[in-house]
């Protein structure tokens, strides 16, 4: 799963128009945008300024690093399970692979 990356301007473009509408979600749907990336965004301009972040908005963004950390887990948890299995069946073949070496005629 590929992530999606945007740059700054058209980051800014979606905070500023979810502040004016004061609805995140629809702005999401709009331009095909997860509300807790936008949601994050909007927490981080915030931040930046030195504007104060409301408890809710803390909560929202502990729990989209809480689910980015889950998910990076899950996907380092199947890379690990991906190498020991190949660990696993290269020492099979390795078992099973005998060295024959030709002997000298005398």
């Amino acid at each position: 799963m590929n992530r999606k990356s945007y740059d700054a301007e058209f980051r800014q473009r979606m905070v500023k128009e979810a502040k004016e509408t004061g609805n995140a979600s629809l702005v999401g749907r709009k331009y095909g945008v997860n509300l807790k990336t936008i949601s994050r965004w909007v927490i981080q301009a915030r931040t930046e300024k030195g504007e104060k972040v409301k408890k809710g908005e803390k909560r929202e963004k502990e729990r989209v690093e809480m689910g980015e950390a889950r998910q990076q887990i899950s996907q380092l948890k199947n890379l690990l399970g991906e190498r020991e299995l190949e660990i696993a069946i290269l020492r099979d073949l390795l078992k099973k692979t005998t060295l024959v070496l030709p002997q000298r005629l005398t």
